[in-house]
């Protein structure tokens, strides 16, 4: 029986001593598993501001905003069209914004930031002015300087989110 308790005991050591270094990993571990989600939030929150200020340019119908949003090489997809770099972007959605009222809003369901905190996917319901969806918007943006996110790609579809 002694030498069982001890075998036992020996393998109570073992075990307690595996536990404390799974513990003290958990806790070395934990605060920068938190604060990586946090800087996750945090940038996935900055896109989302941007994209809900970028929305709010069609809203306010300021044009101006409107392109200082857009990249210099940003890429619009307007149905068949692609519409290549911030000029021509620019003078595609210009009539957009010369109507008294916003022929259509939108809005963020999602947003993705990759981890290297560069290249952000936002994406959304497209409304009519009468609040019904008419389709999807799918954007892709760029970190250009210090929480400066610029517009990179741009593509609608006629599906709706669920």
């Amino acid at each position: 029986m002694k030498r069982h308790f001890r075998l036992t005991q020996g393998n109570n050591s073992t075990m307690f001593r595996s536990a404390q270094a799974l513990l003290l990993a958990i806790l070395f571990l934990a605060p920068l598993i938190a604060a990586a989600g946090e800087a996750e939030n945090e940038l996935q929150n900055q896109v989302r501001a941007t994209e809900q200020a970028f929305a709010r340019t069609m809203a306010d119908r300021d044009f101006d905003a409107f392109v200082s949003y857009l990249s210099p090489e940003t890429i619009f997809f307007s149905g068949e069209q692609v519409l290549r770099g911030r000029d021509a972007v620019a003078e595609a959605w210009k009539p957009y914004f010369e109507q008294v009222q916003a022929p259509f809003s939108w809005r963020p369901l999602a947003v993705e930031v990759l981890d290297s905190g560069e290249l952000a996917l936002s994406t959304g319901p497209v409304l009519d002015p009468g609040g019904k969806c008419v389709g999807t918007f799918t954007s892709i943006w760029r970190l250009e300087g210090e929480g400066d996110w610029k517009i990179i790609f741009d593509k609608g579809s006629r599906d709706c989110p669920q």
